[in-house]
């Protein structure tokens, strides 16, 4: 029921009156004054009652009359009548009818009841209605009520004492709350408060409203008090204690912190009063060392911290700090600083127990942290507070461990309240010794190096709920049991780590979320300006706290022997791990995550990773309040379960190691890192993959199937020993690990990067470890590889190309083990990857299928062969499981299939080789047709390798089955092709390329022939005879089959890329080939000597090329005429052929020229296209003949189905062949050929240069035939235009050809026997081309005839080869006559066959064309005769008797047809200088300077000496009785030859001989004689004739003109000087023989010129005297004397014949009739 209600007034009206009925009635008799004002007091009420209607109020504004009877009541200061009073104003104070004034005086009242120690409880009751019913009571009224109520605290009775303690604290929460209603009050009216000066004054602040006021004075001298000072406003106090004044200053800043916030005058008061108030009260602990003044004697107590005191002001601190940090910072600065100080060891154990909660109680405050870490350690030049708090913590845990305990207790380490020996038990015994206890359940601890300390449960999580803090009651310091401080800083540690944690990774994660929000919502917001702030407040926070938090939490895990703990601190190193790694703090996260590693791992483990990433760490002092603390180092101490013993993965074997249950709970703490924060480890992957490995390596897990870990014995060592416990657990720690790694599908990509990079430098670890020695590696690593790659196929792309590459380099290691499991990793992540449903599929995300094949093809680089046997057996598996599918794949399986080196071995190449078979039998129609080019060059490089001869041999035939498939297919193929390249084409423009393509702008199906036909031509360059023959033969069948498919332009391409670039290899091989000779052919194969070397070998494939490129040269003559640079191609081969034709070796040379030859029969393009033979040329095979009609224009194609139609409509009509009534130009082809021809033939016949001595090359016999009979064939072409210069370089050719020696090894079978007159082929082959061109001349127009004498001179330079053999350069060659065959190298021909032959078409060849113009202006006649006159002159000594007869009979022959042709051209002068040249073969030839041979028989003798009559006969009949018209000179010469002939002229000799007699014995004289007499009468026949002939002509009477006048004169002048000397020598040897005989030879010469000076006589008789010169008479007579001499000779035939020719002298004995003048009678 409310105060106010009509019930409640009444009630009140009626209490009131009874309260004053009993007052007056106690009064009555003992104080009258007091009985009359009640009785007026009820009078007073009742007239109040009956006049208002609002009675309270009129009550309350007469309450000072209505309250001075109770006043006056307890004025008596009877207990009764007191009591009765104040229970009154108490009922009136509470209906609030109580006004300013009355509640003064009451409070009057009560003070003079206070001071006469009256009814204290009841005033103090009094008091507190007063003041919280209503806010009437203000200034110096309120502050003496408070004072009435601190004096009644300070009484002697107990009960008055704490009652008043407890109405003080109330009063002083009331005027507080008083303010805060105020304040509510007023809130909407705000005025600008006054700036508030720094009041000193102790009267109140007027910027106050009331209660303010009230609250500000109070507060002031609670201050005041507190500080011993006397107080401003609460007058009348008298005695105070600091702890009731601290706890009351605590309670208020406790309770009404806004107050002190929102005024300013009270922050005032905390600056100015409260904060140096705390700061001099601390002084005593800060000053005190324990130790330095024992704590029995103190002779200054005030130094000495008092326990009471120090815990409050930690408590006022721990308030301030809470709710005025914001206004206090340096202070705070202060108040932190002091209580990092207070944990110091040297401290007594309640002030560092008392602090350390303190701390706990800022610990459960992360925002407090953050505060401090904004305000303090972010700041310049300020304390790192924070960092220092942590770090005391930290040093106050190690101290714990380091220094003993010094409490009130004994400075044993005895637990507090457990008896010595039980704990001392437990003590050494470790959690092991509590068994002994039975039941006893082991005893949370922690223990380190001798030091145990057990750990209490002291709080809750995340509440700090002190226990010294709260011991308000206690005045002497408590004894702290031992662990307390232990297990509180402990608590502290673990606090802070969740608080700070936690705080962050909420802040966080509300900042992604916002961040995603902006995302979705796609606003470029920019992020709020305190975020950057946020995350450097966190760094900075982690920063400062990490050091300390590590090397507390490093220690306190050695040193647990509690699971719960230990779970505890992991978690705790987890979470910080975790966090550092979400604000990407890379050491402090390393360093966590190190911590727990090292923890997981068997003390002292040597692990390089740990121990290099933590150097920087452990190595470190961190000095914490100047005490150096080093980071402890885990001890092997600690007494911990043994549950595993096994080896160390380390190069060097150590023995065991022991892994203890902290170990595994450490291990498992690292999985569950790495599972639930692998997204912020980055780089540390590394450390605890590490961990992981030597874990697992230690526990004896090896991989499995997919990459699993599975529990597998160790290889080596003594085995791994491991307990049920452990062996229980090993299943779900191989499951954890294996899910761990499945879990990293979660990841996001850079994390998985992280993990990938970690596992890979893992792995080159455990390579680096296991090179060199053949230990078991560690496969954990590789093992994961592959499961990670495997659980993340579906983000394959981002891991492939590290996880690949890294695994590449594994199969290259050289340890087989390690190098197996990289293989099967890398095969089995390929074979998932391409088996794996991908999205979109493969088929459609080509760069995908690439990605995953590259590996596969990267494995070829490798050199093991049992890695390629890995590689080989994963592409035969692809291809039989994805063969159909592989699509874009199709170009790097068969990059695999096809990367075979020579080094590695048969049984690779042969499996790659299966693959390969297996592509071309099965795959070629499934893969794209741009695969088909890789195919053709695979399985070329099948046929290039040289490990297995077969293989090559079968690959060739893969080629040829290929080429089929392209002509089968040719159609879709084309299409496919034709579709690609314009997607390729497209794309390169785009880039402004060029599309890069071998064989490109050819169309390209015509490519792939292209690349077919060049891989065949790379094979036909091989090293191997076996591979070339079979290559070559392979490609120029195809070239002939299928060649038709061509377009034409690519011909061209066929021509100059294929087939030249062919020619040139080989002719560059075969001029470069060794000459040694080779053994034999490998196992027993004997080798033919016509291929025993390199260089023969070489031939073979040269001559089967060259053939092949001129085969189709003639049979595609129409295709390639078609070509713009058919010429330059013809150019080419001509090049070719020539240069085969003067290789130095038979077999290429002559080969070429049978190809030039083919070359040659080439046939100029008929109109008529439908004769079969224009098909036989095309070389189509005879099978398809039938097919072929020949219906309509253009070339009729091969193959009966749609082929050719289909290519009519590719290339539109074929321009296969010239349109009708063009006729291709081929003379320059011709020319061109005959160029080549002349070329080959100038260096071939070219005698070699340089001495006898050095090595030289000689053309073979057949090759030289072979080329002259090229020439005919070539005539033909070049007829029309053969001129007089290339008539010279024929001849040149020809005459070198013939000089040519045979080497003597052949000899046999080329030439005759010497005594047959047989030509050799090669000679028959030369005039065979000069009787074409000869006949050729003969049919052909005037001006060519101007080339007989040309021909002439050629065929004369043969005959003279009869006499003079050409030399052949300096060569020395044997005559086979004289030559046994083993003696000479070369052996010169037998020429004389030849010369005569050749002499004979001259003689033929001038009867035909004497009378020719040419022939006479070129003086052909002159050139005969000088020629003949060689073998006429030599005679006897011509090699060949033969020769000069048929010189002789040639001779006549000519002169028969030629003298008559001279004499009609005499008056021209063109036979001029013929004469003279005749002149000396007659003579030559007449007067030979040769002797017959000794063997010559008389017959044949008489028949040589008719040859000379017919020559004279010759001179009678032709040329003497023409003299008129012949030069005179020349019948000068002929008439001293006549004269020579007809006087023998041996005589002479003999004359010498006798002279000189007396050196020689007669026989030898007498032997001459004999010989010349027989010579004399050998010629006795010829000697008449010419007589006679010369005479014939003395006697001629048939002058008619003076010319033959002239000429009988000039015959008798000769004769009868002739005569004159005869008759003379004969004289003088008549004297000189004595009576010896003159010779046989003499007597008849000297007869003979007798008689014929009697002829003569008889002559001149007869003659007319004009005919007669006048020499002449003067010439006979002086024979006269001559005559007469000779009349002592002693020969009877002499001395008849002189008689006969003395006796017409008679007729000169007279002197003549007349006289002759000038002729003239």
């Amino acid at each position: 029921m409310s105060t106010s209600s009509p019930e409640a007034v009444k009630k009140l009206l009626e209490n009131m009156q009874a309260d004053l009925r009993s007052l007056s009635m106690e009064c009555k008799k003992k104080f009258p004054p007091v009985k009359e004002a009640a009785e007026s007091g009820i009078v007073k009420i009742k007239t109040i009652a009956a006049r208002n209607t609002d009675i309270l109020a009129a009550l309350k504004e007469n309450s000072s009359e209505v309250v001075q009877p109770f006043l006056m009541g307890c004025g008596t200061k009877e207990p009764k009548i007191t009591q009765l009073c104040l229970a009154a104003i108490q009922r009136l104070m509470s209906h609030e009818v109580v006004s300013e004034a009355a509640a003064g005086n009451i409070i009057n009242m009560l003070w003079q009841l206070m001071e006469n120690g009256l009814e204290e409880l009841k005033l103090l009751q009094t008091v507190l209605v007063l003041l919280t019913t209503n806010t009437i009571v203000h200034d110096e009224v309120l502050s003496k009520a408070i004072v009435l109520c601190f004096r009644l605290h300070f009484t002697k009775d107990n009960i008055t004492n704490n009652t008043a303690a407890a109405t003080v604290r109330q009063v002083v929460t009331v005027v507080f709350e008083r303010m805060v209603a105020e304040d509510e009050r007023f809130k909407g009216l705000t005025e600008e408060p006054p700036a508030v000066q720094g009041n000193s004054n102790r009267r109140s602040v007027s910027t106050l409203r009331p209660s303010a006021k009230d609250a500000y004075m109070l507060f002031q001298d609670l201050c005041q008090l507190v500080n011993a000072d006397a107080p401003y406003w609460l007058v009348g106090m008298t005695e105070m204690t600091r702890t009731f004044g601290l706890e009351l200053l605590e309670s208020v800043l406790n309770d009404f912190p806004e107050v002190f916030l929102q005024h300013q005058e009270f922050s005032f008061l905390l600056k100015e009063r409260v904060c140096p108030l705390v700061i001099k009260l601390f002084s005593p602990n800060i000053k005190f060392r324990q130790g330095s003044c024992s704590s029995a004697a103190s002779p200054a107590p005030v130094e000495k911290p008092y326990f009471p005191i120090c815990m409050r002001l930690l408590r006022v601190v721990s308030v301030l700090i809470k709710h005025f940090y914001s206004l206090l910072v340096t202070e705070c600065e202060i108040f932190l600083s002091l209580l990092v100080k207070f944990l110091d060891g040297e401290k007594p154990q309640w002030l560092r127990a008392v602090a350390v909660e303190s701390v706990h109680r800022l610990c459960v405050q992360p925002h407090l942290l953050r505060s401090f870490c904004q305000s303090y350690d972010m700041k310049q030049h300020s304390t790192k507070v924070f960092r220092d708090i942590v770090n005391a913590l930290g040093s106050f845990i190690q101290s714990l461990f380091i220094l003993p305990s010094t409490g009130n207790t004994s400075s044993t380490s005895t637990p507090a309240g457990g008896s010595v020996s039980g704990s001392q038990a437990s003590g050494q015994g470790g959690p092991g010794a509590a068994g002994v206890g039975g039941s006893l359940t082991t005893q949370a601890a922690f223990e380190y190096r001798g030091t145990w300390i057990p750990l209490m449960n002291v709080s809750i999580q995340g509440s700090a709920k002190a226990t010294y803090l709260e011991m308000l009651d206690k005045v002497e310091p408590p004894s702290i049991p031992e662990g307390y401080a232990m297990s509180v800083a402990f608590s502290a540690l673990l606090d802070l780590v969740r608080g700070i944690t936690m705080m962050i990774e909420r802040e966080l994660a509300k900042q992604e979320q916002e961040a995603a929000m902006r995302e979705e919502e796609e606003e470029p917001v920019s992020p709020p300006p305190q975020e950057p702030m946020a995350h450097e407040v966190w760094e900075e926070m982690v920063n400062a706290c990490w050091c300390g938090l590590l090397a507390a939490l490093s220690l306190l895990l050695d040193a647990s022997t509690d699971e719960t703990a230990t779970e505890n601190i992991l978690k705790a190193e987890l979470s910080v791990a975790s966090l550092c790694g979400r604000l990407g703090l890379v050491t402090p996260r390393d360093a966590f995550i190190t911590a727990i590693c090292k923890a997981s791992l068997p003390p002292h483990y040597a692990l390089t990773i740990l121990s290099s990433s933590s150097t920087n760490l452990s190595n470190k002092v961190y000095s914490i309040q100047g005490q150096s603390v080093q980071m402890v180092s885990p001890s092997s101490e600690s007494h911990q379960q043994v549950v595993a013993v096994g080896q160390p993965l380390t190069t060097q074997p150590q023995g065991t190691v022991v892994l203890t249950a902290k170990n595994i709970q450490c291990m498992r703490t690292l999985l569950n890192l790495a599972h639930c924060h692998g997204a912020y480890l980055g780089t540390s992957w590394q450390l605890v993959l590490a961990t992981l490995q030597h874990l697992v390596w230690i526990l004896g897990l090896k991989p499995a199937v997919g990459g699993v870990l599975k529990p597998g014995r160790a290889v080596e060592g003594p085995s791994t020993v491991l307990t049920t416990a452990v062996m229980t657990d090993l299943p779900v720690i191989s499951n954890i690990l294996s899910r761990l790694f499945e879990s990293s599908q979660y990841l996001d990509d850079v994390s998985l990067h992280h993990l990938i990079n970690a596992l890979c430098s893992l792995s080159m670890e455990a390579m680096e470890m296991a090179y060199g020695n053949n230990k078991e590696p560690s496969l954990f690593a590789v093992a994961k590889l592959l499961e990670t790659g495997l659980v993340n196929m579906d983000r394959i792309e981002i891991l492939w190309r590290p996880l690949t590459a890294h695994l590449l380099e594994v199969c290259q290691h050289p340890n087989t083990r390690m190098r197996e499991w990289g293989a099967e990793a890398i095969t089995s992540l390929i074979k998932a990857g391409l088996s794996y449903k991908h999205d979109p599929p493969l088929s459609q995300n080509q760069r995908l299928q690439l990605l995953l094949l590259n590996p596969l093809k990267e494995l070829s680089n490798v050199l093991h062969a049992d890695i390629r046997q890995k590689q080989l057996e994963c592409v035969l598996q692809i291809l039989q499981n994805q063969g159909d599918s592989l699509g874009p794949g199709w170009p790097l399986v068969l990059g695999v299939i096809g990367a075979i080196r020579n080094d590695q071995g048969e049984s690779l190449i042969r499996t790659a080789f299966q693959c390969l078979q297996l592509v071309v039998t099965d795959f070629l129609p499934t893969m794209p047709c741009m695969c088909l080019q890789i195919v053709v060059d695979v399985a070329g490089s099948f046929g290039l390798q040289n490990q297995e001869l077969n293989i090559s041999l079968t690959s060739i035939g893969l080629l040829w089955n290929i080429s089929d498939y392209f002509f089968q297919r040719g159609e879709a193929i084309t299409e496919e092709l034709e579709k690609e390249e314009a997607v390729l084409l497209k794309q390169a423009q785009d880039k402004g390329e060029l599309l890069n393509r071998p064989f490109h702008p050819a169309p390209p199906f015509d490519c792939l022939w292209l690349c077919l036909y060049a891989k065949l031509g790379e094979l036909c360059v091989d090293p191997r005879p076996a591979v070339r023959k079979s290559a070559g033969q392979t490609m120029f069948s195809t070239i002939a089959a299928h060649g038709t498919l061509l377009q034409p332009p690519t011909w061209n391409i066929v021509v100059w890329k294929v087939l030249f670039h062919l020619l040139d290899c080989v002719r560059k091989s075969s001029t470069t080939a060794d000459k040694e000779k080779i053994e034999s052919g490998g196992g027993n194969i004997l080798i033919h000597h016509s291929r025993d070397t390199a260089e023969k070998q070489w031939a073979e494939t040269w001559v089967l090329t060259l053939a092949g490129v001129a085969r189709i040269f003639n049979t595609r003559r129409y295709l390639l005429q078609q070509l713009g640079d058919f010429f330059k191609a013809w150019e080419v081969l001509l090049d070719h052929i020539q240069s085969a034709a003067l290789s130095k070796n038979n077999e290429v040379s002559l080969a070429a020229l049978k190809s030039f030859q083919e070359i040659l029969q080439l046939v100029t393009p008929i109109k008529d296209t439908d004769k079969p033979d224009a098909l036989a040329a095309m070389d189509v095979p005879p099978v398809l003949m039938e097919s072929l009609q020949g219906s309509g224009p253009g070339r009729p194609l091969i193959r009966s189905d749609s082929l050719a139609e289909r290519l009519a409509q590719r290339y539109g009509v074929q321009p296969l062949l010239p349109p009708p009534g063009e006729e291709l130009d081929d003379s320059a082809l011709w020319w061109s050929a005959w160029n080549t021809w002349y070329r080959v033939g100038t260096e071939c016949t070219r005698p070699p240069s340089g001495g006898p001595d050095k090595v030289v090359f000689v053309p073979s016999q057949p090759f030289l035939t072979a080329l002259i009979q090229i020439f005919p064939a070539l005539y033909q072409h070049i007829a029309g235009g053969f001129s007089m210069e290339d008539l010279k370089k024929l001849g040149v050719i020809l005459y070198g050809a013939v000089s040519v020696p045979i080497s003597s090894d052949s000899s046999p079978f080329i030439l005759p026997s010497y005594t047959e007159a047989v030509l050799t082929s090669l000679q028959e082959a030369v005039l065979t081309a000069l009787d074409v061109l000869q006949k050729a001349i003969c049919v052909a127009s005037e001006n060519l005839q101007v080339m007989y004498p040309a021909i002439f001179e050629q065929l004369l330079l043969f005959v003279e080869f009869s006499c003079k053999p050409p030399q052949y350069g300096k060569m020395e060659t044997k005559h086979v006559a004289n030559a046994k065959y083993n003696q000479a190298e070369w052996v010169a021909l037998n020429y004389v066959p030849f010369a005569e032959r050749s002499l004979e078409v001259v003689v033929d060849l001038y009867q035909k064309t004497a009378c020719h113009k040419a022939v006479i202006i070129e003086k052909v006649l002159q050139n005969i005769i000088k020629t003949l006159r060689i073998p006429l002159g030599l005679k006897y000594a011509c090699p060949a008797e033969s020769t000069w007869k048929l010189a002789v009979s040639s001779l006549l022959k000519v002169l028969s047809i030629g003298l008559p042709v001279a004499r009609q051209q005499a008056s021209s002068g063109k036979f001029d200088t013929m004469w003279p040249e005749l002149a000396n073969a007659f003579e030559d030839f007449l007067f030979t300077k040769s002797t017959p041979p000794d063997n010559l028989s008389i017959q044949e003798f008489q028949r040589n000496e008719a040859v000379d009559v017919e020559v004279v006969q010759l001179i009678s009949s032709e040329i003497l009785p023409f003299a008129n018209f012949i030069p005179k000179e020349f019948v000068g010469r002929i008439m001293s030859m006549l004269n020579k002939g007809s006087i023998h002229s041996q005589s002479s000799s003999f004359t010498d001989l006798e002279v000189n007699a007396h050196c020689f014995d007669w026989v030898t004289v007498l032997h001459i004689k004999i010989q010349a007499e027989m010579d004399i009468r050998m010629r006795e026949e010829f000697s008449k004739v010419c007589f006679e002939t010369l005479l014939q002509f003395s006697f001629s009477n048939k002058v008619s003109t003076p010319q033959e006048g002239y000429i009988s004169r000039m015959a008798l002048s000769v004769l009868l000087q002739r005569a004159q000397d005869v008759l003379r020598r004969y004289v003088e040897d008549e004297r000189l023989s004595g009576r010896c005989p003159l010779p046989r030879q003499q007597v008849t010469e000297i007869i003979f010129v007798l008689k014929a000076i009697s002829t003569l006589m008889d002559s001149l008789k007869k003659t007319q005297p004009e005919n007669v010169d006048g020499n002449v008479w003067a010439q006979v007579i002086a024979l006269y004397p001559t005559l007469v001499e000779c009349i002592t000779c002693s020969s009877p035939e002499v001395s008849s014949a002189l008689k006969d020719a003395l006796g017409p002298f008679k007729d000169f004995m007279q002197p003549p009739v007349s006289k002759v003048q000038n002729g003239e009678s």
